[in-house]
């Protein structure tokens, strides 16, 4: 999930704002975005300014070390023939895997338009074994494999949607060994895995004590604003189809050894000051909207650069401004889009403040200035809202897990940061974390993504060892 943040993106339905008086208050630096996750060179490890792309450089936590008990529980798994045979079928299925990230990477599935990637992806987990597969009321595909006790429930998922629209093409091109396409990664690729691990799961008669859900969710990319999710848990933990979800994994940006335990909020708002506009010349004195806009984006800034300049990492930007008709025109209406995002809901929620108020004094100030007509108004649309939590890694069973798979597959665990899936049940306290898809990837949010299967077995065997420890499998 990465992003050229410093390049603005296109508006069709009207003219981007030119004013360089509100470009001087944009942040001068575009900071690294959490929604992406680490690319990589083909053949080679992420690059450093691909790190920092990702948001993997700024927020990567002291890795602790992993509980020895955990480690002998991971051991004792690992070391049984039916696992170790799951583990060697996942790496024999990569090659048969291709076709089928093709088929679904070539089914457009932008936020609110997942249905037919959504159909294509139960079939895969009926022909995969699943013992039922449903499409729940927002379109989540849910596949069931029942536990042996079913105390507890545990959930791996991917999410199906892409930021690309309906009419990109999306057909996946080769090039030597590496497949582009737009969403052939992010989270294409994830939803193979998942689909993978479930398949190894039945062809080796592998059951866990706890329900296994294998999932893919709609709505994880930009405005999508993690419905999926939201859906599956509501708002205290039971989702809203009464299913309780005891320990959720994602699987999504990065390489095997990435594991994502904090949860980065954020705040998306699109702001409109609106008036009556009119001539440049012969309606002067109406008051102007993107006066009020440059005004209020004055006291935001001076505002957020204080209060982002100490306390929990938090950041602020500017992202789209926009409005007006002709140069010789005042506008009728001024527009911005704002992303706020923190590692700590308090520190979210006091900048949201701030922002609040800095609206409602840009709109003061302009219309202070009017000297005929109506005043203008504005409106604040919240239209993203990530809850932000951590997991501590020392005292969390999963995380813990999860390091113990990465250490025991001969990998180096990264515990860090990002925005995913598995924001929702960390703000709820229920343990979740995300995982990398494996091999090497890079171009995620551009038309020229790329992913290349190097040892991408890996990952879902990581998946696989996490889901069976955390499942209740045992190793006797």
């Amino acid at each position: 999930m990465r992003f050229d943040a410093c390049r603005p993106a296109p508006r069709a339905d009207t003219a981007t704002f030119p004013l360089l008086l509100i470009l001087t208050f944009l942040l001068a630096a575009c900071t690294a975005d959490p929604d992406a996750d680490p690319g990589s060179v083909p053949g080679g490890a992420a690059s450093a300014a691909q790190a920092a792309e990702a948001g993997a450089d700024a927020d990567e936590q002291e890795t602790p070390e992993v509980d020895p008990a955990t480690a002998s529980e991971i051991e004792a798994i690992a070391s049984r023939a039916d696992v170790q045979a799951a583990l060697d079928y996942l790496e024999r299925i990569e090659a048969r895997s291709l076709d089928e990230l093709i088929e679904l990477t070539e089914i457009p599935a932008p936020p609110f338009m997942e249905e037919e990637r959504a159909a294509a992806y139960a079939d895969m987990l009926r022909a995969a074994g699943a013992d039922s597969v449903w499409i729940d009321g927002i379109g989540n595909v849910i596949g069931l494999r029942r536990g042996t006790t079913g105390d507890r429930t545990v959930a791996l998922d991917a999410h199906l949607d892409t930021v690309f629209p309906i009419e990109t093409d999306v057909t996946v091109q080769f090039r030597g060994d590496t497949l582009y396409a737009p969403g052939i990664g992010d989270d294409t690729r994830g939803l193979i895995v998942v689909r993978n691990v479930l398949e190894a799961m039945v062809e080796h008669d592998l059951r866990t004590e706890a329900d296994l859900l294998f999932i893919g969710t709609v709505g994880e990319e930009g405005l999508g604003d993690l419905r999926g999710v939201k859906y599956l848990f509501g708002e205290d933990g039971t989702g809203e189809e009464g299913l309780r979800i005891d320990a959720f994994i994602a699987v999504d940006g990065g390489d095997e050894t990435r594991i994502v335990n904090q949860a980065v909020g954020s705040h998306r708002y699109r702001v409109t000051f609106e008036g009556p506009g009119g001539h440049s010349w012969g309606a002067f004195g109406l008051p102007n909207p993107h006066n009020a806009l440059a005004a209020a984006i004055t006291h935001f800034v001076a505002a957020a650069d204080a209060h982002t300049s100490e306390g929990p990492r938090t950041s602020y930007s500017i992202g789209r401004i926009g409005g007006g008709t002709s140069v010789n025109s005042i506008p009728f209406e001024s527009w911005m889009e704002v992303d706020m995002r923190s590692l700590d809901n308090g520190s979210l929620e006091a900048l949201d403040a701030l922002f609040q108020d800095a609206m409602l004094r840009g709109l003061a100030d302009e219309n202070a200035l009017r000297r005929r007509g109506p005043e203008l108004t504005v409106d604040v649309d919240m239209v993203g809202d990530r809850p932000a939590g951590t997991l501590d890694p020392v005292t969390t069973p999963l995380v813990q897990r999860a390091m113990a798979v990465v250490v025991h597959q001969g990998g180096v665990p990264a515990v860090g940061s990002g925005s995913t899936n598995a924001n929702t049940p960390i703000s709820l306290g229920i343990p979740a974390i995300t995982i990398g898809r494996g091999g090497h990837g890079g171009g995620a949010h551009s038309l020229d993504e790329w992913w290349l299967p190097v040892n991408p077995h890996l990952a879902a065997g990581n998946a696989l060892l996490i889901t069976l420890a955390e499942g209740g499998f045992g190793g006797g």
